[in-house]
């Protein structure tokens, strides 16, 4: 139901029930579809290869600080600037694969040729809020160009050089996003197809001719660049998709434009109802998340302010991405994938199986320990789930566990990897809020392992309490368990490079990624597992994955920019302030609301759309933002096992093979009650979170 992931090997490029929607093939394309092809490719290309200049550049600084005690004076800078060309330049592969995540709970229902419209519809929605960033962003970065705007740094770089890939790289989403919706219906006739590309030229014109400005209609809300875009959308529809389609989409958008004209000045308690409403629907419908977002953030901006300020749009894409802290999100995905293509995973999880093989459901532990070494150098719970799901799963299964132990406890175990430092969440956290990561990563340690053990102890009492569970437990001899240990060997030494350089100073979270990383690639090429064709694939899988998690980014700042503008963090603060309740009863509130967001939303689009009320309020309560990072990234944790959408699911009903999504979602039920019993336990002893963050300077 979800056709992505954050491994970038968890799943095919396109999930079971789009398959059909989309040719993969465009042999047979028309010419102007191929072209835009070969420049999604292209921008593809170089989004890999900012990926790996960006890594050479994080060691060379590193390198040359730590050992030469001559640190750069551009290194991070140029990183930064490498990061949001990554990002947008990777957009277009993205869409090319389907990887922006998309809520399918209603259109998986779909008969086919239903779901081709409903994609039909939703492509079109989410290409009108990309062309309206396309248009704001090259206006923007014609401004910087002509005022000669500079970086604050020392190189003082000119802002219209690295704003240029986000440009681009819009542009090149944009003509994915067509490229798909002529694929799910091919329109008739030379006439039509040739339509929308002359339309677009004519496009391109009437918005250069309007300048870097926008110009509005008789100085009123509305403005001449809107319209051009929204003629194009509509003339386009028809060429390309037909009248009814187009009439759908003219519907739902001008729908939702009248809401938001119609709500303007109202109270806080509508707007706010109408924000999250206008969302939920989207996402519902099958909009890819991040441009339910955007859409839902750009008709704020349009209708709700006094004056239009879609200028935001192009200076929260270049800003929330212009970051260097973010840089470890694409570091640790790209470590995740070399260890994956180096195969140390197998014999790490062998030497556990013998370490455990006495005690009774000995497997499960051993995939439980499994999850959360290797949490330990991944970041992320998806390329836990991958793995584990690949070289555990099968392995349990052929020993004679049940699929709901087996399952459940890989299920479990995954969540993992955003908790046990280095997480992705935790590095988006602190960022967003403005938290030490290391502090966070610090937190995470003793909540990891402690939620490990309780995973082991839930797993021995199913495998003594429920016959047939797990097979007889099995001895293994020393010697038998001192030369399986080599396996562990490699995941030490990961572990020991990335954690070790950062908690002794050598080097940031983020650099450290790029340590790990190089850690990583070194060992592919001692095992002889990856060549440079492998080392790219790697890098292009990486840059994918990490666009359709930064545009989520992107997408909630829009979005999160709207509800600070109107005040509702701040009003629904000092709601619950002056209402009294007890502390303990707004906590077990916001864990009951993620409980059910979780159901249904992809876990950092959850933390990043809810932020904006939930940080005020933990921190009106007096609660520690380190504390509180730790306990929202275990809420998120319980979304992403917890029926009917979380993607750790999806991830393993993917690989599961004879077994079925209901015993999977039945498996790790037991494990999301000991998560919530953990929640409670954390609530009430919080120094097993802060001790560690105490403990350094």
């Amino acid at each position: 139901m979800i056709a992505t992931n954050s491994s970038g090997k968890a799943m095919p490029d396109r999930a079971p029930a789009t398959a059909a929607l989309y040719p993969l093939s465009g042999h047979n394309d028309f010419i102007a579809v191929r072209a835009a092809g070969h420049l999604v490719r292209a921008g593809g290309v170089l989004a890999g290869l900012a990926l790996l200049a960006m890594a050479l550049i994080m060691c060379f600084e590193i390198g040359s600080r730590s050992l030469f005690n001559s640190p750069t004076s551009w290194a991070t800078e140029i990183s930064t600037y490498l990061l949001v060309a990554v990002v947008f330049l990777g957009l277009g592969v993205a869409q090319s694969n389907n990887s922006h995540v998309q809520v399918e709970l209603w259109v998986d229902r779909l008969s086919t040729e239903a779901r081709r419209k409903v994609e039909l519809i939703c492509q079109w929605s989410g290409l009108f809020f990309v062309m309206m960033s396309v248009w704001q962003m090259a206006a923007f970065n014609a401004r910087e160009y002509f005022n000669d705007t500079r970086d604050w740094g020392l190189l003082s770089t000119p802002q219209w050089i690295p704003q240029l890939p986000v440009s681009v790289g819009l542009l090149v989403y944009a003509l994915a996003i067509l490229i798909d919706i002529y694929r799910l219906k091919p329109p008739p006739g030379n006439a039509r197809r040739w339509a929308l590309p002359l339309l677009a030229l004519a496009l391109l014109a009437a918005l250069v001719s309007l300048g870097r400005h926008s110009v509005l209609v008789s100085a009123g809300r509305f403005d001449w660049g809107t319209i051009a875009i929204a003629a194009f959308m509509v003339l386009g529809m028809l060429a390309w998709s037909g009248l009814r389609t187009a009439l759908h989409v003219v519907v739902l958008l001008g729908a939702l434009s009248l809401l938001y004209w119609a709500m303007r000045g109202q109270s806080l308690a509508l707007v706010g109802t109408l924000l999250v409403a206008s969302m939920i629907f989207l996402l519902l419908f099958g909009v890819r998340i991040a441009l339910a977002l955007g859409l839902v953030g750009m008709f704020g901006v349009y209708f709700l302010l006094p004056r239009p300020q879609l200028s935001l749009l192009a200076e929260r894409a270049w800003s929330s991405t212009n970051t260097f802290t973010l840089s470890a999100v694409p570091m640790f995905i790209f470590m995740g994938g070399l260890l994956l293509k180096s195969g140390i995973v197998s014999g790490m999880f062998d030497s556990l199986v013998r370490w455990f093989g006495r005690t009774p459901g000995g497997l499960a532990h051993a995939s439980a320990g499994a999850s959360a070494i290797f949490a330990a150098v991944s970041g992320s719970s998806i390329a836990t789930a991958a793995t584990l799901g690949k070289v555990a799963c099968p392995e349990m299964i052929e020993r004679g566990y049940s699929p709901r132990l087996t399952y459940g406890i890989t299920g479990a175990g995954a969540t993992l990897g955003i908790l046990i430092p280095p997480s992705i969440p935790m590095i988006i956290y602190g960022t967003t809020v403005g938290a030490s990561v290391t502090h966070l990563f610090m937190g995470g340690v003793l909540p990891g392992l402690l939620l490990m053990f309780m995973f082991m102890l839930t797993a021995f009492v199913w495998a003594l309490g429920w016959r047939g569970s797990a097979p007889a437990a099995r001895a293994y001899t020393m010697k038998e368990k001192l030369v399986s240990s080599t396996g562990m060997v490699p995941f030490v030494a990961i572990i020991f490079v990335v954690l070790g350089s950062m908690y002794a100073g050598i080097a940031t979270p983020t650099e450290a990624a790029a340590i790990g990383a190089l850690a990583a690639y070194i060992l592919c090429l001692v095992r002889k597992k990856i060549d440079v064709q492998g080392l790219f694939a790697v890098a292009l899988d990486t840059a994918r994955v990490s666009a359709m998690l930064l545009l989520i980014v992107v997408g909630a700042s829009i979005f999160s920019w709207v509800f600070d503008y109107i005040r509702l963090p701040r009003e629904i603060v000092a709601l619950i302030t002056h209402a009294g309740l007890d502390p303990w009863i707004v906590v077990a509130l916001m864990t009951l609301i993620y409980l059910v967001l979780g159901m249904f939303i992809e876990s950092i689009a959850m933390m990043l759309m809810t932020l904006p009320v939930t940080f005020p309020i933990a921190m009106a309560l007096g609660m520690d933002p380190i504390w509180f990072g730790i306990f929202l990234v275990l809420m998120i944790e319980i979304g992403l096992i917890t029926p009917p959408m979380g993607m750790v699911l999806f991830v393993l009903s993917s690989m599961s093979g004879k077994v079925t999504f209901v015993q999977i979602a039945l498996g790790v039920l037991p494990f999301v009650a000991v998560m919530l019993v953990f929640l409670v336990l954390l609530y009430t002893f919080p120094d097993i979170v802060l001790w560690l963050p105490q403990q350094i300077k």
